[in-house]
């Protein structure tokens, strides 16, 4: 009874329950520079994504936004090596030669003293996007784009459309040239080099302009683009409640984020979302369309969800109680420690793994008895 069925078209997971789960990885991500808790953040993502995404073409992101992740850390320990860091430190690696620069660009260094402190700060702080890159990542591949299309509100339909051609777009692209490569190989040709890449590349832009064409006509003939009349004082409230709204979750975010927001922060963020919502809901009275079997939210959705907000709790928490945990120092130069209650909320994270529908793909096969 407690073992996770085999997902299909009716039980499997709405993607706003992935996506939430991801933002929470993310979010506790952002609470935190310990490099022990964000490797284990990075590791509950991996083991999540490596038990429950499919086959589908956008189930491959994962891996381009974990090579994303990685170049993002070595661009920041670049910066740190030949522009220098802010961080002063005693524990000399290197001395690179030093760039004179005039005297209106002081402050600015290029070259000069590489320190220990100064390398594991950018390390750090590198670390810290590369994980919130790989959260997202997760999300992109757990979630499928076109159900997540159904799930928007009416106001943001038109605009998730262009989203989602946009995101799909890449991967069915790498998925041809895949396939086209893979042809030419079974028929001996050459699919590297500038030959291959002529004889792979046309065929490619050929089905994309297709799928183009294909996709305008079907959106056609659903009706696409169709509005309903409303009052002009309607859409004008609509306008300044989404635009304030937005405002004001800019900066009620703002305020959350940093410290000198901390009394105003969180009753704007709820107000921008109150009024947000508000607009969204005029909003889609102007879309005139229905939804074909619209995701349902059973228990194991809101088991996903709420272990992403458990994790973003339970960091947020931390942080207010413990900082100096979450936010290792490099002065004195020290080995970073795990802490136990904020790594054991990040745990809470694998939860989906075992709760989520497996997939068809991933579900392991039992031998047939041979007689």
């Amino acid at each position: 009874m407690t073992r996770a069925p085999k997902a299909h078209r009716s039980n499997a997971l709405p993607p706003g329950a992935w996506w939430i789960w991801a933002l929470g990885l993310g979010t506790a991500a952002s609470r935190t520079t310990n490099p022990l808790l964000l490797a284990l953040l990075i590791a509950v993502a991996g083991y999540v994504v490596a038990a429950r995404r499919t086959d589908a073409p956008w189930a491959r992101s994962y891996t381009a936004f974990a090579k994303l992740g990685i170049a993002v850390l070595g661009i920041r320990l670049a910066f740190a090596v030949f522009l220098g860091s802010p961080i002063p430190g005693t524990h000399l690696l290197v001395t690179l030669p030093e760039l004179p620069l005039p005297h209106w660009a002081q402050g600015i260094r290029v070259g000069g003293r590489v320190t220990a402190e100064g390398l594991l700060f950018a390390l750090y702080d590198g670390l810290k996007l590369a994980t919130l890159l790989i959260c997202v990542g997760a999300a992109n591949a757990l979630a499928n784009p076109a159900r997540l299309l159904k799930s928007l509100p009416g106001a943001l339909y038109e605009a998730g459309v262009a989203v989602v051609v946009a995101l799909t777009f890449a991967p069915n692209l790498i998925a041809d040239v895949q396939r086209l490569r893979a042809a030419r190989r079974l028929r001996g040709r050459p699919d590297r080099g500038l030959r291959g890449l002529l004889h792979v590349g046309l065929p490619v832009l050929e089905g994309a302009l297709e799928r183009s064409v294909a996709l305008a006509a079907a959106m056609d003939a659903r009706g696409y683009g169709r509005t309903a009349e409303v009052a002009p004082a309607v859409r004008r409230t609509t306008t300044v409640l989404t635009l304030g709204g937005l405002l004001g979750v800019c900066a009620g975010t703002y305020g959350v984020l940093t410290a000198e927001g901390g009394t105003y922060g969180l009753p704007v963020l709820l107000a921008g979302v109150a009024a947000a919502l508000g607009g969204l809901w005029l909003g889609g009275r102007r879309s005139v369309r229905t939804r074909y079997r619209p995701d349902v939210w059973g228990v194991r959705a809101w088991l996903v969800t709420g272990s992403g907000v458990a994790v973003a709790a339970g960091l947020i928490v931390s942080a207010a109680y413990d900082a100096a945990a979450l936010s290792p120092g490099v002065l004195p130069l020290t080995a970073p420690a795990l802490p136990l209650w904020p790594a054991a909320a990040i745990l809470l994270g694998l939860l989906p793994a075992f709760v989520a529908p497996t997939p068809h793909s991933r579900e392991p096969s039992t031998p047939k008895d041979p007689s």
